[in-house]
């Protein structure tokens, strides 16, 4: 078990970051650093009253009720929507009393320190079967950045365990979107003691947009609206929201686009000797011993990948979003290797 202090966390997505890190980097950085759809859901013209009216609560309406229907919530009522899944966080994470929290990790480090804010004392554990032990249980499902998947028999049976005791087990499923959606709890959640987050900018491409749901029994929903108060949810974010939810088709070819563009992505690490993990088909999760350096050769090329200060030999790798991206990264791959193998060379003589 890992003990966690709350405090702020590094992520990926950072360009100032890469700027200060790689100063000498050719420009513009190919950002691999993150899970979020480097094909984001077509833009399209808003009304200019989204921006210059205050967002008109029939439409929060309809979000939620498209919402329900795409992600398979019992109902509207059991659907909250937030400006993105962050500010939730700290927020579910009080939905019960200060006590014990336990993160199954490694994971999203957000979690934890959401937990630690609310005033839990948070350990970040490895085993599944010990988070009945907590007051508040966290899961990552999929999970961030190794992509590893707990069937929705276990978490039902945890949440049982949960609930008769009047804890809470939250399931984030920020990458269930392109994940076997059949190990879903949105269907469950209205039997209560569950919280299960979900992410639109992720899959739709559109994290800056910042638009996030939690969904709960109806009560739990009620709790959550209010604290949030009126207009939650900005005008355009609401227009965004409920074309793009509603947009199945887009959606199943999206799924099968990133299909082929991670097995794609496989295949280049594959053929420089970086060995894939896991992951989803939004991230790769990559293992190999000298993980840093081949973050940093990579970077010194200006491609970002997302490195673990905690997990010195793991790095997560996103989807490039251009034939030229995919082209940097190859090159940058075949120079890394190259290097490594006149290393090599050079030892054995």
């Amino acid at each position: 078990m890992k003990l966690l202090d709350g405090a702020a966390v590094d992520h990926g997505g950072s360009l100032g970051r890469a700027r200060a890190m790689f100063p000498d980097a050719p420009q513009p950085f190919v950002d691999l650093s993150t899970g979020i759809n480097p094909h984001s859901y077509p833009l399209f013209d808003l009304p200019a009253t989204t921006l210059s009216r205050l967002p008109e609560t029939t439409r929060a309406s309809e979000l939620t009720e498209i919402a329900a229907g795409t992600y398979g919530a019992p109902s509207p009522a059991n659907v909250a929507a937030a400006p993105g899944t962050q500010i939730l966080l700290p927020r579910v994470a009080s939905l019960v009393r200060p006590g014990k929290a336990f993160v199954l990790g490694p994971t999203y480090a957000e979690h934890a320190r959401a937990a630690a804010i609310a005033g839990h004392a948070v350990t970040e554990i490895g085993d599944f079967a010990a988070l009945a032990q907590a007051d508040l249980a966290v899961i990552v499902n999929p999970n961030n950045p190794d992509g590893r998947v707990i069937e929705r028999d276990r978490l039902l049976a945890l949440a049982a365990a949960m609930r008769a005791k009047g804890g809470l087990l939250v399931v984030d499923e920020a990458f269930m979107d392109v994940g076997p959606r059949q190990h879903s709890l949105a269907g469950d959640v209205g039997q209560g003691g569950i919280v299960v987050l979900r992410s639109f900018g992720k899959f739709f491409g559109l994290a800056g947009l910042r638009l996030g749901f939690a969904l709960s029994d109806g009560s739990t929903v009620e709790r959550l609206e209010t604290q949030f108060g009126p207009w939650a949810v900005a005008g355009p974010a609401l227009e965004y929201g409920i074309r793009a939810l509603a947009d199945i088709g887009w959606q199943d070819a999206m799924r099968a686009s990133l299909a082929d563009a991670s097995a794609r992505l496989d295949g280049l690490f594959g053929r420089f000797g970086v060995p894939v993990a896991g992951g989803t088909t939004l991230f790769r999760h990559l293992q190999l011993p000298n993980a840093a350096g081949l973050f940093s050769a990579l970077g010194e090329r200006g491609i970002l990948l997302r490195h673990f200060a905690d997990r010195p030999h793991a790095l997560r790798a996103g989807l490039p979003g251009s034939q030229e991206e995919w082209q940097r990264l190859e090159s940058a791959l075949a120079e890394w290797a190259a290097r490594r193998e006149d290393q090599s060379r050079g030892w054995k003589r």
